[in-house]
């Protein structure tokens, strides 16, 4: 990868870094009958992701690994299309500082740029600001980094914009199960951002605990921009809650709510996002081993397991990783696997793709069924058909093991 211009703004200043294969002139008209960004040998993509403030770690994870699957491919020859033409993906992104605004603009500059799609941006306030001049300009915004419903809902009044990961409905639906199954009386607390990011889960979880002895005894929201949780944490803590639901999305508040959480005394089960819950960066610095337990839902396997080290997909992202992500993120996130396996349902695309636009393109997206991406767990697939579930509609809860530093199977609460 290489760095390009450094763009500043009256309050931000945004970093702007192309993939290595980024031709001088980009975008544009590929030929009669092609949509922007695509022409015989190449094809543009863009996304705006935060690489500076509090969510540079899954922001930089989200670029890292799409970057590390795409160069790894367009350095094996390029992508196979259904047109009969392999081309060279060229990328480039951009820092948005999980900034709604800053997100638009950057979307309008990609796409002043000529990009042919907008793939696999991080967040739920940053992707909703996009998304109707999205659907209005009829660009892809697709296979996106957040598991809020809007994003993969009614496919008819959102037909330019898909879901990649499990909805955040789905993780809370997961949590809901968990509880029931005890078949006990279990009071519960949660904590929410003030978005659809946080109102999926709870969605999610009330689904799943509805009629059931489980019962919700506090409730707090926060807003992404907060700086700390400590007042929401002592207001829930107050209710003695035998389990906190901790829907928070950005890293060092989510460590401030397990530090807070002990020092006044409470120690609840702890439920926690897939996207929130990485032990080397937030587990470990929260002192999570100081809880009974810790839960998290997953959908991919964790490249630094010891588990997996023999594992071919795993050794095949480490050396791609290595060579054209690492220098983009230094420390991992899930969000560094999600984004590999991302780059290969894209390539699944491509190869259905039929003719060299933008409808054929969404054709092929929508098409993909029982796709086994690599870096996702056994027997969890892709799926882009359905009209109401992301790309990955399942996930596996696990449980936080002190001891090994990584996640264990659950096997009950």
């Amino acid at each position: 990868m290489r760095a390009g211009a450094l763009v500043a703004t009256a309050s931000i200043a945004v970093l702007l870094v192309s993939g290595c294969t980024r031709a001088e002139s980009s975008g544009g008209l590929g030929g009669d009958g092609s949509s922007p960004g695509i022409t015989d040998d190449s094809i543009s993509i863009g996304i705006s992701s935060p690489l500076s403030g509090p969510t540079a770690g899954p922001g930089s994870c989200t670029v890292a690994g799409l970057a590390a699957y795409i160069e790894a491919q367009n350095a094996d020859g390029g992508f196979e299309f259904g047109d009969g033409n392999t081309r060279q993906v060229e990328f480039t992104y951009l820092d948005d500082v999980y900034d709604p605004a800053r997100a638009v603009s950057n979307f309008r500059q990609l796409t002043d740029q000529g990009i042919f799609a907008y793939v696999g941006a991080l967040g739920t306030p940053t992707n909703a600001a996009v998304m109707p001049i999205a659907e209005e300009e009829e660009v892809p915004q697709v296979l996106l980094t957040t598991g809020a419903r809007t994003f993969s809902e009614d496919q008819e009044a959102h037909p330019w914009t898909t879901g990649f990961v499990p909805t955040y409905a789905t993780e809370g639906r997961a949590f809901g199960e968990l509880l029931v199954a005890a078949d006990r009386p279990i009071t519960v607390a949660t904590l929410a951002q003030n978005d659809d990011f946080g109102q999926s889960y709870l969605d999610g979880f009330t689904e799943a605990t509805e009629g059931s002895q489980v019962e919700v005894v506090a409730s707090a929201t926060y807003e992404p921009t907060d700086t700390t949780l400590d007042s929401q944490v002592t207001e829930l803590a107050a209710s003695n809650a035998d389990v906190l639901l901790s829907a928070v999305s950005v890293t060092p508040l989510q460590v401030g709510v397990l530090t807070k959480a002990q020092s006044l005394g409470w120690l609840p089960s702890i439920f926690l996002p897939s996207n929130t819950s990485t032990p080397g960066t937030i587990l470990q610095p929260g002192g999570a081993e100081a809880y009974p337990a810790v839960f998290t839902p997953s959908f991919s396997k964790n490249p630094n397991s010891p588990a997996f080290a023999e594992d071919e997909d795993v050794q095949a992202y480490n050396a791609a990783f290595e060579e054209y992500g690492s220098q983009i993120a230094t420390t991992y996130t899930p969000h560094c696997t999600w984004s590999y396996a991302e780059g290969a349902v894209l390539a699944e695309a491509f190869a259905g793709m039929e003719e060299p636009t933008r409808e054929s393109f969404m054709t092929a997206l929508r098409s993909i069924s029982d796709f086994q991406a690599p870096m996702l767990l056994d027997g969890i697939t892709v799926d882009t058909t359905s009209d109401d579930e992301a790309a990955i509609s399942t996930v596996e809860l696990v449980r936080y093991d002190a001891g090994t530093g990584g996640f264990a199977p659950v096997d009950g609460f």
